[in-house]
């Protein structure tokens, strides 16, 4: 069983900053794909941010070098740092990543999400 539980998010103003963590726990082997998306009501999921595990990152057009997707392997964890934050940020923050468990499933794993307020 792999669990993947999302930390950081709350209230800021609009221009503030917010640094988003998830970590993953459980019956781990590897991670491969990790990746940050949004959703706001009545839209779709969207990807922010990925990184995989030889660091290759992309991010989405809406972050305009915004923000930051790292991750540290020796805690099985990844991060979002978000700055110059806007309204139009305001969503719930889901972290997804592509684990192979030990038991030799290899799947994408969802954490339940964080919610992310932007607003004066």
């Amino acid at each position: 069983q792999v669990q993947l539980v999302e930390s950081g998010g709350g209230l800021v103003q609009p221009g503030g900053s917010l640094r988003l963590s998830c970590a993953a726990s459980g019956n781990i082997f590897s991670i491969y794909t990790m990746a940050w998306y949004h959703q706001a009501p009545g839209k779709q999921r969207e990807l922010v941010a990925s990184i995989t595990n030889g660091r290759r990152i992309d991010y989405a057009d809406s972050t305009k070098g915004r923000f930051t997707i790292s991750r540290d392997n020796a805690k099985n964890t990844v991060y979002l740092q978000m700055n110059s934050l806007k309204p139009e940020d305001t969503a719930v923050y889901f972290c997804n990543a592509e684990i192979m468990s030990t038991s030799g499933l290899r799947s994408l794993y969802w954490g339940p999400g964080t919610q992310v307020t932007v607003s004066s």
